[in-house]
């Protein structure tokens, strides 16, 4: 049943693709600058391998990878133009939801210039991660899900499935806000929604799409499950202790008051009754990843809906003096700068350690070919006839996707890693019983000790004196496996 509800101002196209247009060139401009995060050197080796999931996550974003890679070529920036396409977007999405909510041309404008200026969308939107899609989806979908509540047309939970579905195909944090979302309905209503068929397609729309995936995950003993459990069991009392300190800092904390005006306005006001379960969604919300120890940016999404909600009454307050308008326009510019210098490559890569504190992400771009060099270099000190049956076995997949990358500039093999799913990509074969070269963050004698005999005879330096993960690891040389590798292997898997 559709209830009537009152319609939706014009939609401010021109200056909202125009932001949207801004966001892209910029993006753009720095894609090639530092280099790989690693997380996107795990892709490229990934989306060789294209599957229907793998160990640490749905098969969306290696996909993208691969499509833009073979398109485009795989530096950086070409890599990179799939990300910077969904930030676009996302700005685009931030405006459209502000719209629902009964904001004028003003108001989405400022909407889409708040998404654009947001710490979070730039930082996703400069590499490809499977947030960056994540982000995306869940603001398509917070737009079909107010769209729902406004108009109360159930027809809109096949759009939701649709998304939901395509969503669980990059990653499962979506089912947090879903569930969210779908408490705060039951708890404030309109439960009205609810009691639709529509909503039974929504749910088989989304369960055929996810299907693919769910039963490789199935199939494999849930892997995901191992890697989240592992993840929340390292992470989990860091990511409570800093989960309000990161909710500020990650989107901006010149956005503070217009989440707080977003919130009071759809929560108080009586023409907004119907979009309460958007208000109350976020706290829930953020109780539920609190619970399960995840990272404050899962809940990022709902606060940026909540920034949507209150550019309106930002924009009726900032009309009404001209010095608010230069107070609001002064915290635009000091959020764009600080977003850029925290989340961009802008600064000279030497200068990185600065932002290293609020993200460390940034420096994860950097030192890839100087780590890849270091191995090299010790490869190379081994006896030629040794090194038909040597093996390069990598700690993490940051390194393996790094060897695997710039290792055919050295003349080096395939390298050889168990972690998350390189470890499916193959085990060395049992004739490989050669000296195996580990790359290893830290060096750890229980972990060394299936591999004979060890010898550290590198240090990865990565010429910056940059303090990210790799900085001074250790290039150790064994005499080899001490068992078949075939034997040995399900040891070396690692899940986090």
């Amino acid at each position: 049943m559709t209830v009537s509800r009152p319609s939706v101002p014009a939609f401010a196209t021109v200056p909202v693709a125009a932001i949207a247009l801004s966001v892209g060139i910029v993006l753009t401009a720095l894609s090639g600058r530092y280099g790989y995060h690693r997380d996107e050197l795990y892709f490229l080796v990934a989306g060789d391998h294209l599957a229907w999931g793998y160990v640490d996550q749905p098969p969306l974003t290696p996909l993208l990878a691969r499509i833009s890679t073979a398109i485009l070529g795989d530096p950086p920036m070409g890599l990179r133009v799939v990300a910077t396409i969904a930030a676009a977007l996302t700005v685009v999405v931030v405006a459209l939801i502000a719209r629902e909510f009964g904001s004028d041309r003003r108001a989405q404008i400022l909407a889409a210039v708040c998404a654009a200026v947001s710490g979070f969308l730039l930082g996703t939107g400069h590499m490809v991660s499977t947030a960056t899609f994540d982000l995306l989806a869940w603001m398509v979908i917070g737009l079909f899900a107010v769209r729902l509540l406004r108009t109360g047309d159930g027809r809109w939970w096949i759009a939701l499935g649709l998304i939901t579905g395509i969503a669980l195909e990059n990653k499962y944090l979506v089912v947090l806000p879903l569930a969210a979302l779908l408490a705060a309905v039951l708890v404030v209503g309109p439960r009205s929604v609810l009691r639709s068929w529509w909503l039974v397609g929504g749910l088989a729309v989304a369960g055929i799409i996810a299907a693919p995936n769910l039963v490789w995950q199935a199939t494999h003993d849930w892997p995901q499950l191992t890697v989240a459990g592992g993840i929340s069991e390292d992470d989990g009392t860091e990511n409570r202790i800093m989960f309000i300190p990161l909710q500020i800092l990650q989107l901006s904390p010149f956005l503070v008051p217009l989440w707080i005006a977003g919130f009071l306005r759809l929560w108080r006001t009586p023409s907004l009754r119907w979009s309460r379960p958007v208000a109350l969604a976020y706290p829930l919300l953020c109780v539920l990843v609190l619970a399960l120890g995840g990272k404050s940016y899962y809940a990022l999404p709902l606060l940026l809906i909540l920034v949507a909600a209150g550019c309106q009454p930002t924009i009726d307050w900032v009309f009404r003096g001209s010095s608010r308008r230069v107070l609001v326009g002064a915290g635009l510019v000091l959020t764009a700068l600080t977003s850029a210098l925290f989340t961009l490559p802008v600064l000279p890569a030497s200068a990185v350690n600065f932002v290293l504190p609020i993200n460390a992400e940034q420096g994860e771009q950097l030192g890839w070919p100087e780590l890849t060099a270091t191995v090299a270099t010790a490869w190379n000190q081994l006896p030629a006839e040794q090194r038909d049956r040597a093996v390069i076995f990598a700690g993490n997949y940051g390194q393996a996707g790094a060897l695997a990358r710039y290792g055919p500039d050295h003349d080096l093999p395939a390298p050889y890693s168990g972690h998350m799913s390189f470890a499916d990509w193959p085990a060395p074969p049992d004739t490989q019983t050669g000296p195996v070269l580990l790359v290893e963050q830290e060096r750890t004698p229980s972990y060394e000790a299936h591999f004979g005999r060890c010898e550290q005879v590198a240090t990865v330096d990565n010429g910056l004196d940059v303090d990210n993960e790799e900085q001074d690891t250790a290039v150790v040389l064994c005499t080899g496996p001490t068992e078949a590798w075939s034997t040995l292997w399900p040891n070396l898997r690692r899940y986090y």
